[in-house]
């Protein structure tokens, strides 16, 4: 099983979070990440953020990625979006 912790932030205070679970033993770990990712996107209504590569090497390092104004080409009303990888088959 997969699940992927993406939380919303603003003001060092959690707004809304949510798990996203992932049991397709087809699927690879980059496309689980990548389908968890939409399906917070579309939940939240708010477009994909941009992979940098530095938000790259930091979720590669530790799971864990915090995605702010930068990563976004619209505006979005809060600090961050922070994805955890919680949990891997």
């Amino acid at each position: 099983m997969f699940r992927l912790w993406a939380k919303i932030w603003k003001d060092n205070r959690m707004l809304k979070d949510m798990v996203v679970v992932n049991d397709d033993p087809d699927m690879t770990r980059t496309r689980k990440i990548f389908a968890a990712i939409d399906e917070v996107c579309r939940a939240y209504d708010l477009s994909k953020p941009i992979w940098l590569d530095s938000t790259i090497a930091e979720f590669r390092k530790h799971d864990k990625v915090k995605f702010t104004q930068d990563h976004f080409i619209d505006a979005i009303d809060f600090d961050a979006l922070e994805i955890h990888v919680i949990e891997e088959d």
